[in-house]
């Protein structure tokens, strides 16, 4: 029988809820419980494939090709694990679930609400991946905030499910937010009171709150905490802010966090086997070389829109025992004449649509022609195909996505996309076959002959293009099951110049970092200090 952590937050969005969540997850898989994670989002879309990442962050994409929180990208990266699409669950797909239900007359009879079929079709939901996954323990993220409308039949289903499963086989974690204002320099335990009043008033106690401050919280600040939101003092537990996330769950762990969650599941201690996170976080903070990395996107002004790739150069840095510090420039402001300046090596990552597009691939053309290592993801693939198209073919070409009309569609929509109306999970989504000649540089960096990357996009390589850009001296070392979509390519005669149609960002993990980002970072380290 499964048991159920819950996480909550309060005060305000952005708290690292998720980081805690993982933590958690990671040091109970430490000490040998198999864990799954669930992450609950309030908002009605069904899932996160059609929002702007300004307005959630990055879109992360599942070997099922669930489009998804970034958030899952998180837990999947703390325990090296793989979830599916229904480890995300949306208000969205729990009231189309309720209404498929209710037309095929599952309810007959009855008045469909809120409470309880809205709830029970919650419930029942974690209950199913918990037991499918043949978990010890579920750990449970509900986004929002305590007091939003949208969280609150989320709210009222875990509670629901407290009551049904037992306060022995569910614990309550709530994140929330300790300020200290500058003026008097004192540690503000008021929001996080206001919020435990918050949740307490829809039926549910903390068993335990996890305080997100900028400093490590102070010993009477804990004791006020535990007073006034009637937890116990070591209950009480401090999240200061981090350069380095993989640093939360050893902050957490030195407090006790997992034996105070063991303790209030009846579940056994044993030791944490934690040597190699250890190793791995020491390598982050002691790196003693760097590179300048230039991220030529549109999404800039928000990290959270590349998350996955700011995660897989740490990865791809702690192995090679340097800091990659990331130098933001907008695609646009390449168009309006900013040199890209001071970098030791250029990645042009995914993206949709026409702004920003030209920048790109006068970045990519200035990889290529200054022998700077370069990487490109999926679009930044495509937008290499055209540059390389341009400016060595010499063709007036681009992809349809952007010119339709285009003279020479080099880039053109994948045959199965035509008459597709609906945009919402319809793209080639998810873990796919790829097979790599050998010889390449792709090859050197997989070791091996078949690989299974995830993909999201619409557009591909036209097929007519590739015997003339091969001829040309442009590699395609990566290529699908049909022999058909092009999956990478890359230049023998540069140091390193690779792209590839799918993200390998998304199966990066902290101790297998992925390969493309490896020889990519490699590559910066060996430009700047020529080792």
């Amino acid at each position: 029988m499964p048991k159920y952590i819950i996480v909550t937050g309060g005060v305000l969005s952005g708290l690292g809820k998720g980081i805690v969540t993982s933590s958690i997850a990671l040091l109970l898989k430490s000490r040998g419980y198999k864990i799954t994670a669930i992450k609950i989002d309030p908002y009605l879309n069904c899932d996160a494939g059609t929002m702007n990442p300004f307005q959630h962050g990055e879109v992360f994409v599942l070997e099922d090709g669930g489009e998804v929180d970034l958030d899952l990208g998180n837990y999947e990266r703390f325990l090296d694990i793989n979830l599916s699409r229904d480890n995300n669950i949306t208000t969205g797909r729990v009231y189309k679930n309720v209404i498929e239900k209710e037309r095929r007359g599952d309810y007959l009879g009855k008045t469909v609400q809120i409470v309880p079929h809205i709830t029970d079709e919650i419930k029942g939901w974690i209950r199913r991946i918990a037991e499918e996954s043949g978990a010890d323990i579920c750990v449970v993220e509900i986004g929002g905030t305590v007091g939003d409308i949208e969280s609150m039949p989320f709210l009222e289903a875990v509670r629901q499910l407290h009551l049904e499963e037992g306060e022995e086989n569910v614990v309550f974690v709530h994140t929330t937010l300790v300020p200290i204002l500058k003026v008097v320099g004192e540690q503000k335990t008021k929001p996080t009171q206001h919020s435990v009043k918050e949740l307490r008033a829809i039926g549910i106690s903390p068993d335990m709150i996890v305080a997100r401050s900028p400093e490590p919280l102070k010993k009477e600040t804990k004791e006020k905490i535990s007073l006034f939101c009637n937890v116990p003092v070591n209950a009480v537990f401090s999240s200061p802010d981090v350069e380095c996330i993989y640093e939360v769950p050893l902050i957490l762990e030195r407090q006790g966090i997992s034996k105070y969650i063991l303790q209030s599941l009846s579940l056994e201690y044993k030791e944490a086997d934690l040597k190699k996170w250890e190793n791995f976080v020491n390598r982050i903070k002691g790196a003693k070389k760097v590179v300048n990395v230039a991220m030529v996107g549109k999404y800039t002004a928000l990290g959270d829109s590349y998350i996955s790739i700011l995660e897989a150069f740490r990865h791809a840095g702690a192995e090679l025992d340097t800091k990659v510090n990331v130098v933001w420039i907008e695609a646009e402001e390449i168009e309006e004449g900013k040199k890209i300046e001071g970098v030791d090596a250029i990645l042009v990552p995914g993206g949709f649509g026409e702004r920003g597009a030209e920048g790109k691939i006068m970045a990519i053309e200035h990889a290529r022609k200054n022998k700077i290592p370069f990487l490109g993801i999926c679009f930044g693939f495509q937008l290499a195909v055209v540059e390389y198209g341009r400016n060595v073919l010499g063709l007036d070409c681009h992809s349809t996505e952007i010119k339709p009309d285009t003279k020479h569609p080099i880039i053109m929509i994948l045959p199965e996309q035509y008459g597709v109306k609906q945009l919402g999970g319809t793209m080639r989504l998810g873990a796919q076959p790829i097979t790599i000649k050998e010889g390449t540089l792709a090859y050197s960096l997989y070791r091996k002959k078949k690989i299974y990357e995830r993909h999201r996009h619409r557009y591909e390589v036209n097929p007519e293009y590739i015997d003339m850009l091969e001829k040309h001296g442009l590699v395609f070392s990566g290529i699908a099951e049909d022999k058909i979509r092009m999956e990478i390519l890359e230049l023998p005669d540069h140091p390193y110049f690779i792209a590839s149609q799918f993200h390998p960002e998304f199966k990066s993990r902290p101790l297998k970092p992925a390969p493309l980002f490896y020889g990519f970072i490699k590559a910066a380290v060996e430009k700047k200090y020529g080792v």
